[in-house]
C-alpha cells in the first residue's frame, strides 16, 4: 500500500540532502525540492502526504502554504522547522508540527511516524462505512475464520497485555497489529515497527534502546531507540523468531522491569509501551530446540493470535480480488473491466503459499499488463493453472459437494448469473420483463448487469 511521499523544502541544499539521506535510510520515500519546480504541482503529482519545510523559506514560497496544500490533499501533514523565533506559535488543525534548529533527526522521525499514524486513523474512521467487510486497518474478509479474528482483535485491544501474532508470511500480521493499536487506548500515540530480521545483529541493541554520544565509533550524538519512540504507544516487533539469543535476554529484562539502558549509558530509563510481537516461525518448536528462550516466549505469548492462511479462507478470495483490483485499476487509470468467472475460479483453487501478499502482487501485475478488457485464465501465469485446472462451478446436487470442495462465492454468483441469463433469454432481452420474472426492480437488474459485465451464450451482450 502506497502511504505517499515526504517532500523536503529548504533553500539550504545541505539541510535537504541531510534530511533526505536520513529518512531514505529509514525506509521512507523522500522527494527533495528543486527550486525550479512548482511546489504545489509536485504535491499534486507525486502523492505527497507529508511536507517537511524550513519555515522562513516556506513563507517566501506561499504565505498561506498550509491552506493551499491542504486544498490539494486534505490529509497532508506539515512539519515546520527553523529558529525558535520564526516558528508559528499555533498551527490550526490536527497533526501539524514544529521543530526548532538545530534539527534533531530522531525527533523528526518520531514526528513523521506520528503523522503517518494520524493519517491512518483518519482513513480508518471512514473505511468501515465504505466497505463493511474491511476491518479497521485494512484487513478484509467475511469468512468465519476472519470474523473470529476480528472479534479477538477487538477484545485484545481493550487491554494492555502483550500479544504474540503468529501466521505464515503474507497473511497480514502487521495489519492485525495496527488494528489492535488503532482500537486501543494508545491510539493517539504511535505504533513503532521493528523488523528484527532486517536489522544487523551489531545494530539491534542501539536500534531498540538507543545510544549516547561517544558510546561507539560513529556515535556522534545521542540517539533515541525504538522503545523510547514508542513510549505511551505500541512497539511492534516483527519477525521476533529471528532475534538472536543475546538480544532475547535484554528484551526479556525490558518486558519484566519496563526499563532499559541506552548503549553506553549507566542510567536506566522507564518506558510505558505495549509490546506486540509477530513471527512466521513456530516458537514452541524453537523453545524445544533451545533456539528461543522459554521465559521470553511466555512473556510474549500472554495473548496469542493466529492469522489464518488464505487457503483456509478461500471464500474471501473474490472479495480480496475485487478490493485489490479497484485500487490498482484506479491508481493506474486503466480501463480493465474485471476478472472473468473462470479466472476467479482458477484463483480460488490455487493454494496461495504467499497468502494475501501473493494475491495482491498478482492482481497488480495483471492490471498493469492488461490495461483494458477482461482478465481471463489466459492472462494468468502457468503456476496458477497447473495445480488444479478448475472445473465449471455448479450447484450442489443430491450427490453432495465434490470431494475437492467448492468456492462458495463463485458458486452463488454463477447461480445468480444463470438465473439472469435464463430470464433475459426467455424475454428476448427485455430487461423490464426479465426483472419481473426475477422479482427485481428494473433499475436493480440494470445495476447488476453493469457490475457483472456479463456476456451470455445467447449473444445477449449485457
Amino acid at each position: 500500500m502506497n502511504e505517499g511521499s515526504i517532500f523536503i523544502i529548504d533553500n539550504d541544499s545541505k539541510s535537504v540532502n541531510l534530511i533526505s539521506a536520513f529518512l531514505t535510510y529509514q525506509g521512507y520515500d523522500v522527494i527533495p525540492h528543486r527550486q525550479d519546480d512548482s511546489v504545489f504541482e509536485t504535491i499534486r503529482e507525486r502523492q505527497i502526504n507529508i511536507v517537511i519545510a524550513e519555515v522562513s523559506y516556506l513563507a517566501t514560497i506561499a504565505p498561506d502554504f498550509r491552506q493551499e496544500a491542504k486544498k490539494i490533499n486534505p490529509q497532508l501533514v506539515l512539519i515546520n522547522y527553523g529558529l525558535q523565533a520564526d516558528l508559528p506559535h499555533h498551527l490550526a488543525g490536527d497533526h501539524n508540527f514544529s521543530l526548532s534548529k538545530p534539527l534533531n533527526l530522531d525527533e523528526l522521525e518520531c514526528l513523521v511516524m506520528r503523522a503517518r499514524e494520524g493519517q491512518t486513523l483518519k482513513k480508518s474512521s471512514v473505511t468501515p462505512a465504505q466497505t463493511p467487510h474491511a476491518f479497521r486497518s485494512g484487513i478484509i474478509g467475511t469468512s468465519q475464520p476472519m470474523l473470529d479474528l476480528f472479534e479477538m482483535i477487538e477484545k485484545v485491544a481493550l487491554s494492555n497485555a502483550t500479544v504474540l501474532i503468529q501466521g505464515e508470511s503474507g497473511t497480514g500480521k502487521e495489519l492485525a497489529a495496527r488494528a489492535i493499536h488503532l482500537l486501543s487506548s494508545r491510539n493517539s500515540k504511535v505504533i513503532v515497527p521493528v523488523n528484527c530480521a532486517a536489522i544487523p545483529d551489531e545494530l539491534m541493541e542501539s536500534e531498540l534502546f538507543g545510544h549516547v554520544k561517544g558510546s561507539f565509533t560513529g556515535a556522534f550524538a545521542n540517539r533515541a531507540g525504538r522503545f523510547e519512540m514508542a513510549d505511551k504507544g505500541t512497539l511492534f516487533l516483527d519477525e521476533i523468531g529471528d532475534m538472536k539469543a543475546n538480544m532475547q535476554v535484554k528484551l526479556l529484562r525490558v518486558l519484566q522491569n519496563r526499563e532499559f539502558e541506552p548503549v553506553g549509558s549507566t542510567r536506566s530509563q522507564k518506558v510505558d509501551v505495549r509490546i506486540i510481537a509477530a513471527t512466521n516461525k513456530n516458537l514452541e518448536e524453537m523453545v524445544a530446540t533451545k533456539d528461543f528462550r522459554e521465559d521470553l516466549y511466555y512473556r510474549l505469548s500472554v495473548i496469542p493470535i493466529t492469522i489464518p492462511p488464505l487457503r483456509e479462507r478461500r471464500e474471501d478470495i473474490p472479495l480480496l480480488i475485487e478490493n485489490f483490483f479497484n485500487i490498482f485499476n484506479r491508481d493506474r487509470n486503466h480501463a480493465v473491466k474485471g476478472f472473468s468467472r473462470e479466472t476467479i475460479e482458477c484463483l480460488c483453487n490455487y493454494s496461495w503459499p504467499g497468502n494475501v501478499r501473493e494475491l495482491e502482487n498478482l492482481v497488480e501485475r495483471l492490471v498493469i499488463l492488461k490495461t483494458s478488457g477482461v482478465i481471463t485464465p489466459d492472462d494468468l501465469p502457468e503456476k496458477y493453472l497447473s495445480e488444479k485446472r478448475p472445473t465449471p462451478v455448479s450447484l450442489p446436487t443430491n450427490d453432495g459437494l465434490p470431494d475437492e470442495g467448492i468456492c462458495l462465492n463463485s458458486a452463488v454468483e454463477l447461480f445468480e448469473n444463470r438465473l439472469i441469463g435464463q430470464a433475459l433469454t426467455r424475454t428476448k432481452g427485455n430487461k423490464k420483463e426479465a426483472a419481473a420474472l426475477l422479482n427485481l426492480k428494473r433499475t436493480t437488474l440494470i445495476e447488476k448487469l453493469k457490475k457483472k459485465n456479463l456476456v451470455f451464450e445467447d449473444n445477449f451482450s449485457l
